[in-house]
């Protein structure tokens, strides 16, 4: 098996969907990293791809702030997929006409296929000459470029597909990469196999293999690497990795907050001690925390000071071991594009990462910055995590303390985690769990009165927050049933003697974010 996949580039010119768009490509087993929209064609050919996607954008071609690709790109040497302003793009560069459009097409829209190959297939659409796709786009190509044809039109005759299969240049004006497009799937997996003839061999094995032979080369046969395990499954999986790599040079260093869910501290734990060659540390630093949280409401300096406090643990621990060479750290793809560094190097010399002091000086090692999160969850799986680890929910670095509003306490933690485990515990028997995107309890800071028995109580209220999402961009709030809700207010009321009520959180994201701080 080639260690080095083959490779798909999406251009990004800036649209909401570029992201989504290389985890479609993921998904149809195919490995795909992003790059700027004015990459030069060099760039672009240094990584030796099989095809080019360009993605969409929020401003017109003609605009002043427009951003153009190379059009070298579209010279024939590597097959290109131009998706909304990418089409537009690739028009424009073609010497074809764009214009402002006289209807502007939003939302779902009715697609009427004129020519079926390559990306229209009848086995994909049963022959048929009309689909639903999702359309965003106000200006529309007018005039083809030389050599191209149209291959399918809005139900308003708006051009919505073009091609030139002697190129095998094509445009969609649709998007493909959202699930409002039925049939948008099949249609990326086309051009990945039929236009660009890829195989579709990068699955959690192969990146487990090429990543653990990374590491080898890059540390050697003597150097040391440490990791700090927060008890999310980003740093769990690099140890878990770093440990097949190098084995008993690696050392895992838990620092445990006091901050995590009921329970987790003790899985982490035992995952580490069951499964690990390489020493395990674990740090109780709970007191610590609370100590250095005591009096503090604002949420952005709770999650200063836990960064902090975790830093210092850190490495207080980690300068106690002696020679140590190597920082392994959770970074992912989504971090490194968002900080601009989507092309930066696997490995690579760092000497003050994430606020750790200089003194430090570790080279860094970050195995799994080319993976998006749900891949990282199938890699936890392939290097034998439990299922009910790997597929947990999201949850937030400073874990229980942006769910509490206002000043951290012992006391409120504790309600906190019993009231969590109880929504945990009744959504996953109602077998709704796998529907959405995250589900959890918190403490809005408030008392209500109450009545237990005879007796009047004055106690903290108890939200309850289930949203649905695909990547937690945006989110909607989850329809429970009444029954689920009922059945968890009169466990939580009933099972955690100080909690007065409890109210269900209906906002969306927007206008609401996920979390509460």
């Amino acid at each position: 098996m080639e260690t080095s996949p083959q490779k798909i580039i999406v251009l990004d010119f800036g649209g909401q969907y570029s992201m989504l768009i290389a985890r479609r490509v993921r998904e149809a087993g195919v490995y795909c990293e992003l790059l700027p929209g004015n990459a030069s064609r060099e760039e672009i050919q240094a990584y030796r791809p099989a095809g080019v996607i360009l993605s969409g954008g929020p401003a017109s071609v003609y605009a002043k702030d427009a951003i153009y690709c190379d059009p070298e790109i579209f010279s024939g040497e590597v097959p290109v997929l131009g998706i909304c302003y990418g089409m537009q793009l690739m028009t424009l560069a073609l010497h074809g006409k764009v214009q402002p459009g006289t209807r502007h097409e939003f939302g779902r829209t009715r697609l009427e296929i004129g020519v079926h190959e390559p990306l229209f297939t009848d086995d994909i659409f049963d022959g048929s000459r009309e689909t639903e796709v999702w359309m965003s786009h106000q200006d529309e190509v007018v005039k083809l470029p030389p050599g191209f044809e149209v291959l399918a039109r809005t139900e308003n005759g708006i051009i919505a597909a073009i091609g030139d299969r002697k190129r095998n240049l094509y445009g969609l004006q649709f998007h493909p990469e959202v699930a409002h497009t039925p049939g948008g799937m099949h249609i990326l997996r086309r051009f990945l196999f039929a236009v660009c003839s890829c195989r579709g061999d990068w699955t959690p094995r192969s990146f487990v293999e090429a990543a653990v032979e990374e590491v080898r080369r890059a540390v050697g046969s003597r150097e040391r690497v440490v990791c700090a395990v927060s008890g999310g499954i980003d740093s769990t999986v690099v140890a878990m990795l770093l440990d097949r790599a190098i084995g008993k040079r690696f050392v895992a260093i838990f620092v445990d907050h006091g901050l995590l869910r009921k329970g987790e501290a003790e899985q982490i734990s035992n995952i580490f001690r069951e499964k690990l060659h390489g020493r395990f540390i674990y740090v109780n630093a709970r007191e610590r925390f609370l100590q250095r949280l005591q009096g503090v409401t604002d949420p952005e300096e709770k999650r200063h000071i836990i960064g902090e406090q975790f830093i210092n643990v850190f490495k207080e621990q980690a300068l106690s071991l002696g020679n140590i060479s190597y920082l392994a750290q959770g970074t992912i793809y989504p971090d490194v594009i968002e900080s601009g560094g989507g092309s930066a190097a696997t490995i690579k010399s760092h000497h003050n990462v994430g606020g750790l002091p200089q003194e430090m000086n570790f080279k860094l090692i970050e195995p799994l910055r080319k993976l998006f999160k749900d891949e990282v969850r199938r890699v936890a799986v392939e290097l034998g995590l439990p299922a009910s680890f790997a597929c947990r929910q999201p949850f937030p670095g400073p874990g229980l303390a942006v769910r509490i509003v206002g000043e951290i306490t012992a006391e409120k933690l504790s309600i906190l985690r019993e009231a969590d485990a109880i929504v945990q515990e009744e959504i996953e028997k109602a077998g709704l769990h796998k529907k959405l995107w995250q589900y959890f309890a918190l403490l809005p800071g408030i008392n209500a009165v109450g009545v237990k028995g005879d007796n009047r109580v004055y106690g903290p209220v108890v939200a309850i927050r289930a949203v649905c999402s695909e990547d937690g961009m945006t989110a909607d709030w989850a329809r429970l049933p009444f029954e689920l809700l009922e059945k968890i207010s009169l466990r939580i009321t009933g099972e955690i003697p100080s909690v007065a009520r409890v109210v269900y959180d209906i906002t969306s994201k927007p206008p609401g974010t996920i979390e509460w701080e």
